[in-house]
């Protein structure tokens, strides 16, 4: 199951209908289309700790580690009154929200991640988009300890700064705004260190399709986010395994 579930993400099959016009008549035969559907929902944290598995052998002694997050609609705004995607429970609702990087008022929610600086996502959320950027410090600050956390503005605040610090010896670097006090340029190392996690992101939407969204419950949402990050941690792992460009996510888990 875990099997044609990663295999069909990487291969940018979202469609659980279409997977099973493609699968051999000697797997689809044996499990029905809506029974798949249901054990996977249910095989969410067995597909979390592996995950959680192979991003530890792929990040090793690494001390660097970037913080994100990006929009991901569950529908389009001016449905978000009537629609009824993920609303099964008032505590995972979609919500309105704001992205400020694309200037854009979207329904859904926000998918804050921690990744390394070799790009393996290490940690990640999902929040309503009415949620700031900021709280998310809040969930990852025990998870991590004795590195350096590169964020963008959207982390900036000095009480967050020093709490990471003084709770787990976690150095926060954020570059400053033009027009505060003793502005000072981010070195140009840290900056580009920074872009890693963009281009995770950018992948997740262009080969993973992260942002087509055909579940209707929460539990069927958020297992699909997950079968996509797993993916990218598989095919990682094949690839550092080959001796090959780790993050050439253009190669096919087959």
């Amino acid at each position: 199951m875990l099997a044609v579930d990663l295999t069909a993400e990487s291969l940018g099959i979202d469609s659980e209908h279409q997977l099973f016009r493609e699968l051999p008549v000697a797997i689809s035969s044996k499990i029905e289309r809506s029974v798949y559907n249901r054990r996977r929902c249910k095989l969410f944290f067995v597909k979390e700790r592996i995950r959680k598995a192979l991003s530890e052998k792929l990040i090793g002694s690494e001390n660097y580690f970037i913080v994100g997050c990006m929009p991901l609609e569950v529908c389009k705004l001016s449905r978000s009154s009537r629609a009824k995607i993920c609303k099964e429970d008032y505590l995972t609702s979609p919500s309105k929200g704001y992205c400020a990087s694309q200037n854009m008022n979207f329904y859904g929610y926000k998918l804050h991640a921690v990744c390394s600086s070799s790009g393996v996502f290490c940690d990640f959320e999902l929040t309503a988009a009415a949620v700031h950027d900021i709280h998310y410090l809040k969930n990852i600050k025990h998870n991590f300890s004795s590195c350096v956390l590169l964020g963008d503005k959207a982390y900036l605040s000095a009480d967050y700064q020093l709490d990471l610090f003084i709770s787990n010896n976690i150095r926060l670097e954020v570059p400053m705004r033009v027009n505060q006090r003793n502005y000072k340029k981010q070195s140009y190392l840290l900056r580009k260190i920074r872009k890693r996690i963009e281009t995770l992101f950018s992948q997740l939407c262009d080969q993973f399709m992260i942002r087509r969204n055909y579940a209707k419950s929460f539990d069927g949402y958020r297992t699909r986010i997950l079968s996509k990050i797993t993916s990218v941690t598989v095919i990682q792992m094949i690839n550092k395994l080959l001796n090959r460009n780790m993050n050439n996510l253009k190669t096919l888990i087959v």
